[in-house]
């Protein structure tokens, strides 16, 4: 049975790490920016800029998924 979901699980398990290395990134520019004393405008700037990122990963993995489920990929 493993090796019948090896490519559903290795999928999974890269997406989660891809989420969590989006979440430590985050975090460690939320460290940074608290000690440097950053102003709210470059804050906003940054997360939207992190959040972008992250929504790009996230609306590459819609369009792969729906374009292997339709049979193209």
């Amino acid at each position: 049975m493993l090796a019948e979901h090896f490519e559903l699980i290795e999928a999974v398990g890269l997406n989660l790490f891809f989420a969590f290395i989006f979440i430590f990134i985050g975090l460690s520019i939320n460290d940074l920016m608290k000690n440097n004393d950053v102003p709210k405008t470059g804050r906003y700037v940054i997360y939207l800029v992190l959040f972008l990122g992250c929504a790009g990963f996230i609306i590459k993995g819609v369009i792969q998924f729906l374009l292997e489920s339709q049979g193209v990929g």
